[in-house]
């Protein structure tokens, strides 16, 4: 087998406007290049874009030679409805925006010619999304070229059977019968099965010397698969996993809390764009703050995702679809699953089988139709189908606990009419579907949906559904654990969303309880679109709190959407034992005004004791720690110390003064076992331009380069606040903006405003060498900086 990469060079232009057209390479998110708009129909729901359909096209010259190959071209996914043509024929239609799909072009070419690869993608049937989608191809696109002979697409299986000694099981389907060999050899491990003449072959390996994979110590094994002239190399982990009421979770045997978190599958200032290196970013992100679970919400994930969690030993919940037959939004999937989900699933299937990260499945999030008889068969159908076609990973399903049962009650009901009656009265609107559950959590606080998923009545809407999935997915549902695994002793329970708050509270029981598999926050990276669900925002951010036309991602990750870490993530870690103590700051300038409101922010805290101006004014500050006590000193001066309760967050009522602030955790016989500061930035404030990697490939890299307003010490300033301009040499400017949930320019223009301080330019390279970025802010000369990444 030969892969061939065809993300260069494509045109994409709004369809029916070639003359329009741009030079691309893909991934590339259309969407990107279309207007807002007050009257948008999108909403909250992608941030009042106005999307469009857009065309993609590429010539490729094929060879003489390749006439005697079979030919596939893999699209990784579209979004959405994509029709591809080969030289103006139509050669596939795919309807879910989420699932990567195959073409057999190999009657199609033209062999000794240029040939044009055209892809049709409709996104302007609106809403049809929750969040922001991205329009057009934007995830990678390959051509397969296989030997008329050859080992089939996704025909290759691999399972773990025993891990002491370690043996795996090799099935492959082919076009034909014949030898099938099969070498590992880094283990020095070979051997040779027959197919059949329907095409099946099964050979078991013995890896006596193999390192087993795990989440700390992630070994991959290159294997390598040859049928005739075709050879496929599979990477793959060896372990196993279990699922029992006794052990909860396992993997080789040893019991594994999933501290998870859901991410969408946007990249921030990129769009939806799926570049190798942003996906391979966002899980590093998720890792380095103390995740070792993501759940690839609501979609499937790409699979420079799954090749990340596998090299970091982080574990995957690859998710299917966020409706089943009760419309979100107008022209959602929902109506498609019950007639596509078997397709849909085995591409799920066949995507994630080989990837040792992969632990789980879910079917559905917050499905409402779980709470109906037709539900609850249907959610045994999808499990009992994943189980045909991989019985070694649980199933799960997202279930939103109280909604369920307030929507059987019918509250918040979705329907087309009452959606279209809204749009055409806007100045009456009020919110439909999973908007209204959204804001009503906003209104009334997180403890709203963990109280009511307490209620009598939600069991009795939920319990047909969980008895139909391996893992019980809660949503929200943390007040029913300890009930829950009292009253249904073989049910296993998993956080499938959860607020942040609860981190320390599921910890301590999961820590007691194997059945609490694990908790999954909402949400582990801030993403675009359901704009300002998240937000605790302030008037000089967000003139208003009405999520209206500037609003554009949700603002509720523990991460923001440039990548930087919040005092929810140092909390998080805490929680989780996975960081001693940490020290954050609610905004002094902002501390005692009014903010938008979320249910999905703990806190608006930063890391930060730089408020120049703000000396003599009131704030709160928060310290985490799992010790017993907590002092708290400013300028070597105490002022308090105060027992932990049941959370690792203490709070303290300060007055802003410049110096150090410092914490110190004290354990039971009252020893001093953690301390760390914060320091106030000098006056003087420069601008630097600092790249995450000072080195990468000019293959997939991305240069990310943070600007930061801070001292010669690096010490950032919060409150400063520029437009900064950026000029690039060597590279091609891909993003540019800040991580404010309310954002009006463009992340494709040269210029951004700052969000406490900092910003961030994404750059891609245009060849081996360095390049080259310039940041400055016009007037202010002292205010500039430069920034240079290798790139080899």
């Amino acid at each position: 087998m030969i892969k061939k990469c065809l993300n260069d060079n494509w045109l994409v232009y709004e369809t029916g406007k070639r003359d329009n057209a741009i030079k691309v390479d893909v991934p590339y998110d259309a969407m990107l290049l279309d207007e807002k708009s007050e009257d948008s129909v999108t909403g909250v729901n992608l941030g009042w874009i106005v999307p469009k359909d857009y065309t993609y096209e590429k010539s490729l010259f094929v060879p003489i030679e390749w006439k005697e190959k079979v030919n596939i071209i893999y699209f990784e996914s579209v979004y959405h409805k994509a029709s591809v043509f080969v030289n103006g024929r139509k050669a596939a239609f795919q309807d879910y925006g989420y699932s990567g799909f195959y073409v057999d072009v190999t009657e199609l070419l033209k062999y000794g010619e240029d040939n044009e690869i055209r892809v049709e993608a409709i996104n302007s049937d609106q809403p049809n999304s929750r969040w922001y989608s991205g329009t057009g191809i934007y995830r990678p696109v390959w051509l397969y070229q296989l030997p008329q002979e050859h080992i089939k697409i996704n025909g290759i299986k691999i399972d773990t059977v025993a891990i002491s000694p370690a043996r795996i099981s090799v099935r492959v389907s082919t076009t034909g019968a014949g030898n099938v060999a099969v070498a590992i050899p880094e283990l020095a491990v070979t051997g040779v099965a027959i197919a059949d003449a329907y095409g099946h072959a099964t050979l078991e390996l013995e890896c006596k010397d193999a390192i087993l994979w795990s989440p700390e110590n992630p070994k991959l094994y290159d294997i390598k698969v040859s049928f005739g002239e075709d050879e496929w190399t599979e990477r793959i982990g060896i372990r196993t996993i279990e699922y029992n009421e006794k052990v909860g979770f396992a993997i080789n045997g040893k019991r594994v809390i999933l501290r998870g978190a859901c991410i969408h599958h946007d990249n921030g200032l990129l769009g939806a764009a799926a570049h190798d290196f942003a996906e391979y970013r966002k899980v590093r992100l998720m890792k380095e703050n103390g995740y070792n679970a993501i759940r690839s919400a609501h979609n499937p994930c790409s699979e420079a995702m799954l090749r990340a969690c596998d090299e970091m030993g982080v574990l995957m919940m690859d998710e299917y679809v966020d409706c089943w037959y009760i419309h979100k939004t107008k022209n959602d999937y929902a109506g498609k699953v019950e007639e596509n989900y078997k397709t849909d699933l085995k591409a799920l299937v066949d995507k994630d089988y080989n990837h040792p990260s992969v632990i789980m499945y879910s079917t559905g999030n917050e499905v409402a139709e779980t709470s109906q008889e037709r539900g609850i068969k249907f959610t045994g159908e999808m499990t009992n189908y994943l189980h045909s076609l991989d019985n070694s990973r649980p199933v799960s399903c997202g279930v939103n606990i109280f909604f369920n049962f307030l929507f059987s009650m019918g509250f918040g009901v979705y329907s087309d009419k009452k959606a279209e009656a809204e749009v055409k009265n806007s100045s009456k609107k009020k919110a439909v579907g999973s908007e209204f559950f959204n804001n009503l959590a906003g209104l009334l606080g997180a403890d709203f949906m963990k109280f009511g998923a307490t209620l009598y009545p939600c069991d009795l809407k939920t319990k047909g559904a969980f008895a139909n999935m391996d893992f019980a997915g809660y949503n929200y549902g943390i007040n029913r654990y300890k009930k829950d695994l009292k009253k249904y002793p073989k049910r296993l329970i998993l956080g499938s969303e959860t607020f942040c708050s609860d981190a320390y509270k599921f910890y301590e029981i999961a820590k007691k309880e194997p059945r609490i598999i694990g908790d999954f926050v909402w949400a582990g990276m801030d993403y675009l679109g359901e704009t300002g669900v998240g937000a605790m925002e302030y008037s000089d951010y967000a003139p208003d709190f009405n999520h209206g036309i500037g609003w554009v991602s949700a603002g509720s990750g523990r991460v923001d959407l440039t990548g930087k870490s919040l005092s929810e993530a140092d909390y998080t870690m805490v929680a989780f034992e996975q960081k001693d103590i940490a020290i954050g700051v609610i905004p002094v300038k902002y501390a005692k005004k009014k903010h938008s409101p979320s249910a999905w922010k703990m806190t608006n805290a930063m890391q930060s004791w730089t408020w120049h101006g703000c000396e003599g004014m009131d704030t709160t500050v928060e310290v985490y720690s799992r010790d017993e006590e907590i002092e708290l000193l400013l300028n070597g001066k105490s002022l308090g110390r105060k027992k932990r309760k049941d959370d690792c967050r203490v709070k303290f009522d300060v007055k802003y003064e410049p110096g150090e602030l410092m914490a110190i955790a004290y354990d039971a016989s009252g020893n001093e076992s953690h301390r760390t500061s914060l320091v106030t930035a000098q006056s003087d404030t420069i601008l630097v331009a600092e790249p995450e990697q000072k080195e990468i490939s000019a293959d997939n890299g991305l240069a990310y380069i943070r600007l930061r307003f801070c001292d010669k010490d690096g010490i950032l300033n919060p409150l400063a606040r520029e437009e900064i301009e950026v000029e690039v040499e060597g590279g091609k400017l891909l993003g540019l903006g800040s991580g404010c949930p309310f954002y009006t320019k463009s992340y494709l223009s040269d210029t951004c405003d700052t969000y406490f301080g900092e910003a961030l330019a994404i750059v891609k390279p245009e060849e081996r060498g360095e390049i080259r970025l310039k940041a400055f802010v016009a007037g202010k000369s002292e205010l500039s900086a430069e920034a240079k990444v290798n790139v080899i």
